[in-house]
């Protein structure tokens, strides 16, 4: 399964992960080192909960560390993948209200781990629009640049799910 699209011509970001609000992190497998060269970013124990919407052998977590993983495409996902992203969202609140320090990561944290992160923070408590600002503020610009996904927020994820479920239909 093909899972990013190469086609929006982002800049890796700038950093291995990034803190969108306390206990919250957003992140990838790849970032951009000081001079621009392609660096990985390998998780350790820095975080009590890793979830992983695309991975790679080698980049971690250590054992020991709670891992869920659930490898979604970046782009137009199903009901079953919808409910998939709402199930993690709701996991990641929970570890956060519980003052566990999450990481959610993609291939460079943007997309995937932003539509994920978004959807935590709207369990928390904000509304789509400034959870996406947010994420753009602390992660990247470049965050949540496929549209279907920042989409899927505005829209919300149960309508989201509907939607995906009747198109399945016919």
């Amino acid at each position: 399964m093909k899972t990013r699209q190469k086609d929006r011509d982002a800049p890796e970001p700038q950093a291995p992960w990034n803190e969108v609000r306390p206990q919250l992190w957003l992140g990838g497998h790849f970032w951009a080192g000081p001079e621009g060269e392609a660096q990985t970013a390998v998780v350790g124990r820095e975080f009590d909960l890793v979830i992983s919407l695309f991975t790679r052998a080698g980049h971690g977590p250590r054992p020991g560390v709670d891992h869920l993983i659930s490898e979604i495409p970046d782009s137009p996902l199903t009901a079953e993948q919808l409910h998939s992203v709402r199930q993690l969202a709701v996991t990641a609140a929970a570890a956060v209200r519980n003052d566990r320090t999450v990481l959610v990561r993609c291939h460079s944290g943007y997309n995937r781990s932003g539509l994920v992160v978004a959807q935590t923070l709207i369990e928390l408590g904000h509304d789509a629009v400034t959870a996406i600002a947010l994420i753009r503020q602390k992660r990247s610009p470049w965050a949540l640049n496929n549209r279907t996904f920042e989409q899927y927020l505005n829209t919300g994820l149960d309508v989201a799910y509907l939607l995906a479920g009747l198109e399945a239909r016919t």
